[in-house]
């Protein structure tokens, strides 16, 4: 009990920190918060995220700022005053040692970045244990909707793991700064996600379970190091989309839907699984929308 009530009052200062990050925030703010002495909240903030708080918010604003900069005509005196920064100068200097190119440089061009997106404390260690923290002993029974959409001829940018097969083994295999690069691209046309990818796509020696984020066809951008570009064809996504539920029941939710993947006939509705047309993927778990998985799908041709 006494573990989770550090995680917990952890989680507490990052929704803290979340929520003022255009205010200046102080040791004593998140202490009171916290529940704990500002030493001892100073500790376990970064014995758990791996950052000192003002490191961490700074990393933080820093990765506000750049998205403000990459989708809006915004000046960078005004971005650097709108994350409490100083000056001019002391952003463009901190801005420059995180992301290694100077604010005014990647509002006129930007590209591929290390943005900083933190775990939020709670879910993570909920996903160490796989969800046998939070599991019920009676399973609910959601709706799931259905429906398939057309993908057009695009390009995937992923990056490949090793052996791994879902997430859990990828996280083991792959930095954690992959997620933080895909959201940076600008061109992205949808948003990142983990995939599975079908034999085709695969390399010799590398996973099944990638992450990635797909882009025009004609994209031409900076493809980030270690990562490989795949050109995919147009091809039809049947999409699963659970109920929204509670954030630390992200686990239910995610194997209530799978087993009513494993179990679910396309053929009922004129199609069949066609994986070598592209890879299944699943959506960051957002429990407001609830858990989404997508897999190919193929119209059969009744002659």
């Amino acid at each position: 009990m006494e573990r989770w009530e550090v995680i917990n009052a952890v989680q507490r200062m990052q929704d803290y920190i979340e929520q003022n990050l255009n205010c200046p925030i102080t040791l004593s703010d998140l202490a009171k918060v916290a529940g704990y002495s500002q030493w001892h909240s100073a500790r376990i903030f970064k014995e758990l995220t791996g950052k000192a708080p003002f490191e961490y918010m700074r990393a933080l604003r820093l990765t506000k700022a750049a998205l403000l900069l990459r989708d809006k005509r915004t000046k960078v005196i005004d971005v650097a005053f709108d994350f409490v920064f100083d000056s001019h100068e002391g952003f463009t200097r901190a801005f420059s040692k995180q992301f290694g190119v100077s604010p005014k440089k990647y509002s006129n061009s930007p590209e591929p970045i290390q943005l900083f997106i933190p775990n939020r404390i709670r879910e993570y260690y909920l996903t160490l244990q796989k969800g046998e923290v939070m599991m019920s002993d009676k399973k609910r029974t959601n709706t799931v909707f259905v429906q398939v959409v057309e993908r057009p001829s695009r390009k995937l940018i992923i990056k490949r793991g090793i052996k791994a097969t879902h997430y859990f083994e990828y996280c083991e295999e792959v930095e954690c700064e992959v997620w933080g690069i895909l959201i940076s691209i600008k061109e992205a046309m949808y948003e990142p996600a983990g995939m599975w990818l079908s034999e085709n796509l695969i390399k010799p020696g590398t996973s099944s379970y990638v992450q990635g984020v797909e882009v025009p066809i004609n994209y031409a951008g900076r493809v980030p190091e270690g990562f490989d570009v795949i050109e995919l064809p147009p091809c039809k996504m049947m999409v699963f989309q659970g109920e929204p539920y509670e954030d630390e029941k992200f686990v239910e939710a995610i194997e209530e839907l799978c087993d009513v993947m494993k179990k679910y006939n396309p053929q009922i509705y004129g199609f069949e699984w066609a994986d070598d047309e592209g890879p299944r993927f699943q959506l960051e778990p957002q429990g407001y929308r609830g858990y989404i998985e997508a897999r190919p799908v193929k119209q059969i041709n009744n002659k």
